[in-house]
């Protein structure tokens, strides 16, 4: 959520870097804006309500003890009657201030400076492309059809369980999605994330804090009875972990990582493009959260971009890095660089991370603050990212490394995995 002194001393820079999300913040802008003068008219003028019925109490007080009821009981008289008038502010002070902050989640982040205007993937701006894009043996077949050849994910199965977009991993399928996840949670540990294993279920206040709710419900499992919500993501456990906490500036900046299953209704989408494990309902990922001073989120942020591309590198996957432009930016990010894998069955690219820094979006909602010898409290910044999520990675490695013997397991992966080839 933006902060509202923001709004209030660079009205016109917040419309025009909103409108870099295609966002048309004018009309909300200035709604917010006049709420704010009458939340403020309204509270200078209860303050001063409620400074002059103390004030009337105190006299009231010393006229009884002098003996003098009658001028007593027309004082308290006045009291009463302006203490009916104080309430009756309390309660439109109230109302404005829903009002306002109503208005104030409906607005996204501002993007960063640096972020491309466009309105579509299309427009993103790709600032990194490498790996090499193998050249396949005739006969080649995407993830899905080599999944069932080698009886690694049964979808089929999954269906019958579930419903479609949760799949059964089985066998080697199975032991290679937790070689993924032990491997991608070494390497966070050995950078210096401390691992978090945390609730995958999350209550309103939660999905609010992180910027899931009220913008993402549709999105999201929820468990109606209980009002909780099975996770999209890691992000929001973890990071709510230092909601409504000051934290000493010496602290930062905190880094975790945390290995969860990830759901997600994905409303609405259909078609070849969900087709085996490109777009499911649930999914293993293991996520990468920084909480840093606001001076060095930018930097953090290259670290974490640089730490995801040597995961890929890792693995021997072509990829490349793009920086996402204001349309295709979520909600709550700042600034986002999206990471794709070339799949080369299927001959095109698969999102299989995104590194977002919030700025201060996401800590103005969690209270997320720190502080550093005399100075005043101020807010954190927040940073997170797959590192990695697992569906489109295990189906590139599944395609590009596909040989007449079978599929070949990254040198990296075959500690964890205990095989280096399947067939």
């Amino acid at each position: 959520m933006l902060q509202l002194n923001y709004i209030r001393e660079n009205k016109e820079e917040a419309i025009e870097r909103l409108a870099i999300k295609n966002f048309d913040a004018k009309v909300i802008v200035e709604k917010i804006l006049d709420l704010d003068n009458d939340r403020r008219r309204t509270q200078n003028e209860l303050d001063s309500l409620l400074n002059e019925a103390n004030i009337l109490a105190k006299q009231v007080g010393e006229l009884f003890s002098k003996g003098k009821k009658a001028e007593a009981e027309e004082l308290k008289t006045k009291s009463v009657s302006l203490k009916e008038k104080s309430s009756k502010l309390a309660e439109l002070l109230k109302s404005i201030e829903e009002q306002q902050f109503g208005l104030l989640v409906q607005v996204p982040n501002t993007p960063s400076l640096s972020v491309p205007k466009g309105k579509m993937p299309a427009d993103n701006e790709k600032v990194y492309e490498g790996g090499g894009v193998p050249k396949l043996h005739e006969g080649a077949k995407p993830h899905w059809e080599l999944a069932e050849q080698y009886d690694l994910i049964d979808f089929e199965l999954g269906v019958k369980i579930a419903g479609a977009g949760f799949p059964v991993y089985k066998g080697k399928g199975a032991r290679l999605q937790r070689a993924l996840i032990n491997f991608f949670l070494d390497r966070a540990t050995a950078a210096g994330y401390l691992e978090i294993q945390p609730p995958i279920l999350v209550n309103e206040a939660s999905g609010f804090a992180t910027g899931q709710l009220p913008d993402k419900e549709g999105q999201m499992y929820h468990s109606t009875i209980d009002n909780l919500y099975l996770i999209p993501t890691a992000e929001v456990p973890i990071t709510n972990i230092y909601r409504d906490v000051i934290l000493k500036s010496e602290q930062l900046p905190i880094k975790m990582c945390g290995y969860t299953p990830c759901f997600r209704r994905e409303a609405g989408s259909y078609g070849k493009d969900v087709r085996g494990l490109n777009r499911l309902h649930q999914f293993d990922k293991v996520e990468v959260v920084q909480i840093v001073h606001p001076d060095k989120s930018y930097h953090a942020l290259e670290e974490m971009r640089e730490y995801v591309a040597g995961l890929l590198r890792e693995l021997e996957l072509p990829f490349r890095i793009l920086k996402l432009c204001g349309g295709d930016m979520s909600f709550a990010s700042a600034l986002t660089y999206d990471f794709e894998t070339f799949s080369a069955a299927q001959e095109k690219w698969l999102e299989v991370s995104s590194v977002s820094n919030f700025e201060a979006f996401q800590s103005n909602r969690l209270k997320l603050r720190f502080k550093g010898g005399e100075s005043k409290t101020q807010l954190a910044h927040t940073l997170n990212g797959s590192a990695l999520a697992l569906p489109r990675i295990v189906a590139s490695l599944l395609e590009n490394n596909q040989c007449p013997e079978g599929i070949k397991i990254p040198k990296a992966l075959i500690p964890y995995t205990g095989f280096s080839l399947i067939n």
